[in-house]
């Protein structure tokens, strides 16, 4: 069973990159153990302000800090051929080895219309997330053993190819999924699985379904990392909190699902429906660091190994050395 790891949810669309790598800094001088960096080409709400790409500021921050890294998530099948996905996870391995992973999604329409053309439904992006998981897996092994491979499937073509910068060991491949037919695939094909706060119930069904297809393939689901991304809002006055939830972070009270939704302008109408209750239950708001402590305690009990946090509001700095003193030496598994 792995170790206990707490990292730093790196959230590009709310920070300017240079902004991001010296929180990145100084969460790691706090007690956070490594990065996991949206990949957004456009922020949820005009509030959040910015949309930096992702790969250029995993590379600072690998400069910069000693701990794990990688995109969370990016989409494989839309803006970026998998074939490119692939390319630049292998060069961030083969500059950082050991330390870089690759997390993986279906994709949204905020980010992925940017590339016009027809937006399917979510079954759909789930096929074209898995076909484009096959062409990433056949490169990463193809220039492992020095050949080409090619590919022609039903979404996605490449012609006979290899990645010429090739780290010793491919990165990891994470997948993000929220729901159990997907959960079972990346027990089966993917390398670990990323998630979201969400009941732990719910969660619970999620693991169960990742060790059936995990050991469908002939995988040990013990030894595969499970990951979460929680989001959460601290500050000094529990208004604090509130307001920076309803402000940063209004996408967080939308019950409905998001995928579908193309411009941070349609969020932002829609954050004027959002009240204050409908964040109970998806998101701890307290000026509490114990209360935090308590829920994240939860997950951690649930089984999950990795953590990554991302605070909502722009108080980065305080949040950081408040949780690095108070929350993270009482986490544990």
């Amino acid at each position: 069973m792995a170790d206990l790891t707490i990292g730093y949810a790196a959230m590009l669309e709310q920070f300017a990159p240079q902004e991001v790598v010296g929180y990145q800094v100084l969460a790691e001088e706090h007690g956070f153990s490594g990065c996991m960096a949206a990949d957004h080409f456009q922020p949820w709400v005009p509030a959040q302000g910015e949309a930096s790409f992702v790969w250029s500021v995993l590379a600072a921050v690998g400069e910069r800090t000693r701990g794990d890294l990688g995109p969370g998530v990016t989409c494989p099948s839309f803006r970026f051929h998998p074939a490119i996905v692939a390319q630049a996870a292998a060069t961030t391995e083969a500059m950082y080895p050991g330390r870089s992973w690759l997390g993986l999604g279906s994709g949204e329409a905020l980010n992925e219309h940017v590339v016009p053309g027809y937006w399917p439904e979510a079954g759909e992006r789930s096929l074209r997330m898995w076909e484009a998981i096959e062409v990433i897996r056949k490169l990463f092994d193809a220039s492992l053993a020095n050949k080409d491979v090619k590919h022609d499937g039903r979404f996605f073509k490449m012609e006979s190819t290899r990645l010429w910068t090739m780290p010793e060991q491919a990165p990891p491949i994470l997948v993000a999924t929220a729901g159990p037919i997907n959960a079972k695939k990346t027990g089966k094909f993917a390398d670990g699985i990323i998630t979201v706060g969400a009941p732990l119930e719910k969660i619970g069904g999620l693991f169960d379904k990742f060790a059936e297809g995990a050991r469908e393939a002939g995988k040990d689901p013990d030894t595969m990392p499970k990951v979460l991304q929680l989001h959460l809002s601290w500050a000094p006055t529990d208004e604090e909190a509130l307001a920076n939830a309803m402000d940063q972070w209004p996408n967080g009270g939308m019950k409905f699902p998001k995928a579908d939704i193309r411009s941070p302008f349609d969020f932002e109408q829609m954050a004027k429906l959002v009240r204050p209750e409908d964040f109970e239950g998806r998101m701890v708001i307290s000026s509490d660091p114990d209360v935090h402590r308590a829920a994240i305690q939860k997950f951690c009990d649930l089984g999950f190994d990795r953590v990554y946090l991302h605070n909502v509001g722009r108080n980065q700095a305080e949040w950081i050395e408040v949780f690095g003193r108070e929350v993270l030496p009482k986490l544990h598994r």
